[in-house]
C-alpha cells in the first residue's frame, strides 16, 4: 500500500514522504490515527504543503539543535501531578504536558509531536524523555514528576 505520511512516524518517515507498507499496517494504524492519507495524483500535490509546514517548524540548521540540546539536557523539567497512594499519578504524563513543562521551567519551545516517551510516566519520580529536535540531534530531557495534593 502505498501512502502520504502527514506526521513523523518513528522508523518510517517524516511528514511528506511518500512509503510502501503492508496493506494492514496502512489500513489498521496509519489511516486511522491520520498518521497518513493515501497516495494519488492529487495527493502529491500535498506533499509539497506538508514539506513547507515542516520545514517552518523544525530547526534551521545542526548549530541551533546542538544549542538546544544542550540547553534542555542542561535542565530539569518539575511537573506536578495527582497521585494516589504509593506515588501511583491518576493517568499518565503525555508528550504535550512535557513539552508545556519545558517552556515552563525557561526552557525553549519544543513541539510535542517531536517529544518520545519510552515508557508511559505514571509514578512520581525521575524520568527521562527523548525530544527529536533534528535528522542528527535528540536532546534527553530529565523530568521530575511530584505529586501534588488537589
Amino acid at each position: 500500500m502505498k501512502l502520504i505520511l502527514t506526521h513523523e512516524v518513528t522508523g518510517l518517515g517524516a511528514p511528506g514522504d511518500v512509503v510502501e507498507v503492508k496493506d494492514g499496517y496502512g489500513r489498521n494504524f496509519l489511516l486511522p490515527r491520520n498518521l497518513a492519507t493515501p497516495w494519488s495524483k492529487g495527493g502529491e500535490k500535498q506533499i509539497e504543503t506538508i514539506r513547507k509546514a515542516r520545514k517552518a517548524r523544525e530547526i534551521a540548521n545542526l548549530d541551533d539543535a546542538k544549542a538546544v540540546k544542550q540547553s534542555l539536557e542542561a535542565r530539569t523539567v518539575a511537573f506536578a501531578a495527582r497521585a494516589g497512594q504509593g506515588g501511583r499519578l491518576f493517568g499518565a504524563v503525555t508528550p504535550s504536558d512535557i513539552a508545556q513543562a519545558v517552556v515552563a521551567a525557561g526552557g525553549p519551545s519544543v513541539d510535542k509531536r517531536k517529544v518520545e516517551i519510552p515508557q508511559p510516566i505514571k509514578t512520581t519520580g525521575t524520568h527521562k524523555a527523548l525530544v527529536r529536535l533534528h535528522a542528527d540531534v535528540s536532546a534527553t530531557v530529565t523530568i521530575d514528576v511530584v505529586a501534588t495534593t488537589a
